[in-house]
């Protein structure tokens, strides 16, 4: 009995402390007026509101408090903006106050938040990585060179949706594209094909620090495992490349040779560790986000007969039907280029994108983002907000013919890749290859749902994950045009 009441007594004790800190942490925050926001409960804060899927929570509790609202997530002040004019604020205007991430918990395994460029806080080392992505990597004249590796992965995709178009079988559109992203994205980086594993779900140790090291889901033991097996096969993937240059030399055919050529010329900008978080980030960055943008603009297009249509009669009048897409085709295709606008509105594939941590106290709009707060950018909200476009969940390519709005971070009412400094280094070969399989698919082949479904009725919901995917996976049968 004296054991029972002392461990009852521990676990009083041990949430009145939490209850006190959280009051404490909550008056701090408070010394300039929060952002308007829903009560919070004692402990837990208002992390019941979030829900299965946080973005769409985060909008309709946006409708309620404001496009900037400040939400207790169990011990983190929270503030979450939901417009394109407040996001500018943010990204921009502020930018280097809310440079520096909030970093989940998960990211911690095999210490990848001390060598990942998208984690690591403004630094020097943040900044050489930062440098060498851009001049080094996603300029137009390296991703020109080897843009033969990345056709030949097109053609792969060709051919394996030709055979099922002649069997008459079913395409799981979301592995197909994702199959076919990590082989492109493989092949600009290693020149070889690899397949790796993905997983992701909310973890409560990124609410409450105190207990982050018990990890009581086990999310980050097993990130450690996943991350252990890519982070293994890219160091042997490097030592392979490193003995093959021995031999031949060193040649600047793709992106891991142009990132040993910078260690050698000066070890201090990157070393082996470094390299190989990059990889790491590429392929987290690189493969779901294409895949599940490519699934998504599929679907639109079979509920969407018109636009599809319209899409073909671009590919063919400008690329004529016996040619395949080519990379420098893109920017005589303004149709197609709507058409992924328009699915990045709908559907951005980081919904609430990346975290921001705020380094001192900002004034926002009359209110107070205190120091050390989470910032949350809800872009799947700005998206779709009505004071911004017209028919906000319509699809609607045409809606960006002749506009100026584009990805790239100057637009706020579309932010897909972020914007500010902390923008995806990766944006330009992700559209390359997003352009490339959407145009080969659409332009090779008619499609129809799989069994008796129809577009009309087809499920458009989606679930919350590490990219914004659809709740029913997309099975669609490819037709000869």
């Amino acid at each position: 009995m004296d054991i029972l009441i002392c461990i009852l007594w521990f676990l009083f004790t041990w949430i009145f402390l939490l209850a006190l800190r959280s009051i404490s942490s909550g008056r701090k925050a408070s010394s300039g007026e929060l952002p308007p926001g829903p009560t919070p409960f004692p402990i837990i804060g208002n992390l019941l509101k979030l829900g299965d899927k946080p973005h769409k929570s985060l909008a309709n509790l946006a409708k309620i408090h404001g496009p900037v609202m400040s939400l207790q997530l169990g011990q983190v002040t929270t503030i979450v903006v939901s417009s394109a004019t407040l996001a500018k604020e943010i990204l921009q205007n502020h930018d280097m106050s809310f440079c520096n991430r909030t970093v989940p918990d998960a990211l911690l395994a095999k210490q990848h938040d001390e060598f990942s460029m998208v984690w690591l806080p403004v630094s020097t080392a943040w900044r050489n990585l930062r440098k060498i992505s851009n001049s080094h990597i996603f300029t137009s004249q390296k991703l020109d060179a080897n843009q033969h590796s990345r056709r030949q992965k097109i053609q792969q995709l060709l051919a394996h949706v030709q055979e099922s178009c002649r069997a008459g079988k079913a395409i799981d559109i979301g592995q197909a594209a994702f199959n076919t992203s990590l082989n492109l994205l493989s092949n600009t980086i290693f020149s070889v094909d690899l397949v790796d594993p993905k997983a992701g779900k909310p973890n409560l140790g990124d609410y409450f620090p105190m207990i982050r090291k018990i990890d009581p889901q086990g999310i980050r033991r097993r990130m450690t495992n996943h991350f252990g097996k890519m982070l293994e096969l890219f160091d042997g993937m490097i030592d392979q490349r490193l003995k093959q240059r021995e031999l031949r030399g060193s040649e600047s055919k793709d992106v891991l040779d142009t990132l040993l050529n910078i260690r050698e010329e000066n070890c201090e900008d990157i070393d082996k560790d470094h390299i190989k978080h990059l990889f790491l980030d590429l392929f987290a960055a690189g493969t779901d986000t294409t895949s599940s943008t490519l699934e998504w603009a599929v679907a639109e297009l079979l509920r969407s007969p018109e636009a599809l249509s319209k899409a073909r009669l671009e590919l063919e009048q400008t690329i004529g039907k016996a040619y395949q897409i080519e990379e420098s085709d893109i920017s005589r295709l303004p149709y197609l280029q709507a058409i992924v606008k328009e699915t990045f509105r709908l559907h951005p594939p980081v919904p609430l994108l990346l975290p921001r941590r705020a380094s001192s106290d900002v004034e926002i709009c009359s209110y107070t983002v205190p120091e050390g707060a989470q910032v949350l950018v809800n872009a799947w909200a700005i998206g779709r907000d009505g004071s911004t476009w017209d028919n906000p969940n319509s699809f609607f390519p045409e809606r960006f013919l002749g506009s100026d709005v584009d990805v790239r971070g100057r637009n706020y009412e579309l932010i897909p890749f972020g914007g500010g400094k902390r923008i995806c280094p990766g944006l330009p070969l992700a559209m390359r290859m997003l352009y490339l399989m959407l145009g080969t698919i659409i332009h090779s082949f008619d499609w129809k749902l799989e069994g008796e479904a129809k577009p009309e009725t087809m499920d458009m919901d989606d679930k919350f994950g590490i990219t914004l995917q659809r709740a029913q996976p997309l099975r669609a049968v490819p037709l000869a045009l």
